[in-house]
């Protein structure tokens, strides 16, 4: 038997040092190259409006630019500020300049002001003041500062007395011609007399009544004229009890041109005049 050894044929000997299959895609490209990416992004964080950072939130902000950080920025948004709620509406104070309701009566409106310092001994308001606007829906020919007893006594008669009255007549009542509200003075302004219920908060003069067609009544120049002067008794007769003094063209000099309405309480009751 003859065993050759070391022999090499000859297509072994043509044959390529390597294969000529196609090579995959991955074994073509060449090795991956170390990431130098930072683990997270080097972007500024946008600040919200209206949000100020600690201290410690400013450090850390700061220390975002090394790529090495690892402390995140936590940014807190503050709650709105609410109003404390109870039941279904909201409790907010009440403005002193909000024109709207006043002495817990939608039919009064007006405003709520500060305690009313008087001048002389024994004026002034100290609390509940008001300056009253419109009652029922009849304005006052200006603002009037009262107490809300005063207020309270002008509505009832409004709707008990005045608007029956003059319901027929022009349309009705639109507005009170105001003589004379809060004034820190004596009874009819004499020298030595008691402080009037003007300086108190508790009267109201009344000079004059507008009407819806445009047509007025006058206590001066109506008080003996007709129907108009006939309504004029009929309104002043109609006070005595709202209030607790009513005074008219009847009853002296001072009051010639005007109703004098006050909520001061007598040991006979009420005094008219």
């Amino acid at each position: 038997m003859i065993i050759a050894i070391g022999f090499v044929s000859a297509v072994d000997a043509q044959a390529p040092k390597r294969s000529l299959r196609p090579l995959i895609r991955e074994q073509m490209l060449p090795p991956a190259l170390p990431n130098f990416a930072p683990s997270k992004s080097l972007r500024p964080v946008t600040r919200p409006k209206g949000v100020n950072l600690t201290v410690e939130q400013k450090n850390i902000s700061k220390s975002t630019a090394n790529p090495a950080a690892k402390s995140a920025v936590v940014v807190t948004v503050p709650e709105k500020k609410t109003a404390k709620k109870t039941g279904l509406f909201s409790r907010t104070k009440k403005s002193s300049n909000t024109v709207g309701k006043v002495c817990k009566d939608r039919r009064l409106v007006g405003k709520e002001i500060k305690p009313v310092p008087g001048k002389l001994a024994g004026c002034g308001i100290s609390k509940g003041a008001i300056k009253l606007y419109e009652v029922r829906g009849v304005r006052l020919s200006t603002p009037s500062i009262m107490t809300c007893e005063t207020a309270k006594a002008l509505e009832l008669w409004v709707n008990k007395g005045l608007e029956p009255a003059m319901r027929s007549y022009g349309g009705g009542v639109v507005e009170l011609k105001v003589a004379a509200h809060y004034s820190c003075r004596t009874r009819n302004n004499r020298k030595g007399a008691k402080i009037s219920e003007h300086g108190k908060g508790k009267a109201i003069d009344l000079s004059e009544f507008r009407l819806r067609n445009g047509d007025t009544i006058s206590v001066l120049k109506d008080w003996n004229n007709g129907k108009k002067g006939r309504i004029l008794k009929k309104i002043q007769k109609s006070a005595c009890g709202p209030f607790g003094t009513v005074l008219g063209p009847n009853a002296d000099r001072y009051h010639k041109d005007h109703f004098h309405f006050d909520v001061a309480r007598h040991r006979n009751g009420t005094y008219c005049r």
